[in-house]
């Protein structure tokens, strides 16, 4: 586990550092990385960014400029060809390669925009990342996988729909802001699932502590931390984590299954 990152993700939710945070997550997978380079790199683009902003600051015409700049002249696209590259979740990857999923490219986005004193939030569609302006009734969202494209509520649905392929409801809940430690574990999330889909138990376990360094209450993540060490042969600590989130949720709909495999493990 990343110090930096544990340090990092202990604040209060608005006081993390989401580029710092992810960066300091990435170590996992590049030891030697060091987060100042891609901070400085975020922070140059936002000074050439900057003197292009219109004035005064109508959201609609800064969202324009900064499509312009990070789409058109920088080439940052949404990988939809390789979509589950680990290399799209990681943020010094995404700096590099000029491409990412919807959430890694949202917090591009939203570091320029802090970095611009531009307030805007992310919005965690399920399947799907967007983000918005940060003022009262502003009624647009900003589609980051597709080149910054702009939708409004209804949008919304039709992009959930094209995602999932079936008819879907836009349930208010969808749209409404997420903060930074819930996107660090949505990142988190990407790769675990990534990881746990190719067979490499060692990987996910270790996306998996940064996820309960990020989130201590997911009582999922505990058992599921439990359940990598077991495929991962690592018995002892297995028995510690299952028991742990049984004692937490003695309910579970897959209570009677951990308790089968605590029984194999014994």
């Amino acid at each position: 586990m990343d110090f930096y990152y544990q340090r990092e993700v202990s604040q209060p939710d608005d006081q993390i550092h989401l580029a710092k945070a992810a960066l300091y997550f990435a170590r996992a997978e590049y030891p030697d990385l060091q987060p100042d380079p891609y901070l400085f790199q975020l922070r140059e683009m936002a000074a050439a960014l900057a003197p292009r902003l219109p004035t005064p600051r109508y959201p609609l015409k800064v969202i324009e400029a900064i499509n312009q700049y990070l789409f058109q002249e920088l080439g940052y696209s949404g990988n939809s060809r390789n979509y589950y590259d680990p290399r799209n979740s990681f943020l010094n990857e995404v700096l590099s390669r000029h491409t990412g999923i919807p959430i890694s490219l949202a917090v591009v986005y939203l570091e320029l925009a802090k970095l611009l004193d531009f307030p805007m939030v992310g919005i965690g569609l399920p399947g799907h990342f967007l983000v918005r302006p940060d003022f009262e009734d502003v009624g647009i969202f900003v589609d980051v996988f597709n080149e910054g494209e702009i939708l409004f509520a209804e949008d919304c649905e039709q992009r959930l729909q094209q995602v999932y392929q079936q008819e879907i409801r836009l349930q208010p809940h969808f749209l409404e802001p997420v903060g930074n430690r819930q996107i660090l574990a949505r990142m988190l999330t990407n790769l675990k699932f990534i990881y746990i889909n190719s067979h490499d138990y060692e990987r996910a376990l270790t996306m998996v502590s940064f996820l309960l360094a990020t989130l201590p209450h997911a009582t999922t993540e505990l058992r599921d931390r439990g359940l990598l060490y077991y495929q991962t042969g690592q018995f002892a600590a297995a028995v510690l984590d299952l028991e742990a989130y049984l004692n937490l949720a003695p309910q579970a709909q897959d209570a009677p299954t951990i308790h089968q495999i605590l029984e194999q493990i014994r």
